[in-house]
């Protein structure tokens, strides 16, 4: 079965659709799948529900498709870099699910695990908990999260061999493992592809069973969010 397809764009195309649930992986603006996400919004689909650590930055990452209103609800754990989610969520045009970002992992996780739902004493007693199913274990408060199982999972990776087994480069591995085991259908950009068995098998950070499709982007912008240049007196 060939996993490798020419652009991003023919990578998504026949399994995006209006109104889909999706998980896009990264935290912050690293690890993100950006040609993946320009191929979304070129696709113009709308109405779209999409977990993700966070929301982008303006222009940049999901950013974009806050800008093209293809985004109807985020369900996320930090907005805070976006002036635009902001807007739009104070305008009560988006939709925010609040997650905290320990849940969020382990929805996403529970998702790809086949286990549909767990108990988490993070959140109770707050806004998180509202309209959750409450229980007592051993005299404490659990309130009942519900696992994620995306339709399409958007996910950025090191190195794929052919049969879809990933490597992820240090702080890029955060959420994508879990955001590509939770996906019905999962699609990987990655910077260098390379034939099946060149990997040590102790080396693979995600086996290939769970990759659909592959697109290779060998030349991804990986913009830094923010930069903190130390003020040195005499320079």
């Amino acid at each position: 079965m060939n996993k490798i397809y020419p652009s991003a764009a023919a990578a998504l195309q026949g399994i995006v659709r209006d109104g889909q649930l999706l998980a896009v992986g990264g935290f912050g603006l690293c690890g993100i799948p950006e040609a993946l996400i320009d191929a979304l919004r070129d696709s113009r689909v709308q109405d779209l529900t999409v977990v993700s650590n966070n929301a982008g930055v303006d222009g940049f990452g999901l950013g974009k498709l806050l800008e093209t209103r293809q985004i109807k609800k985020m369900i996320s754990s930090y907005v805070g870099e976006n002036k635009e989610f902001e807007r739009q969520y104070l305008a009560g045009e988006l939709q925010l699910e609040f997650t905290p970002q320990g849940t969020l992992a382990e929805r996403l996780r529970a998702g790809g695990a086949g286990i549909p739902a767990f108990y988490v004493r993070t959140g109770v007693g707050t806004a998180v908990a509202e309209g959750k199913e409450n229980r007592v274990f051993d005299g404490r408060a659990y309130i009942l999260e519900h696992a994620l199982v995306p339709d399409v999972s958007l996910v950025k990776a090191w190195k794929a061999d052919k049969s879809g087994n990933l490597l992820f480069r240090r702080t890029a591995r955060n959420f994508n493992p879990a955001v590509a085991m939770a996906g019905k259908i999962t699609v990987v950009e990655v910077e260098e592809i390379v034939e099946t068995g060149t990997f040590d098998p102790d080396s693979v950070h995600l086996p290939g069973i769970y990759v659909n499709r592959i697109v290779l982007n060998a030349t991804p912008e990986k913009r830094i969010e923010k930069r903190t240049v130390t003020q040195k007196a005499g320079v």
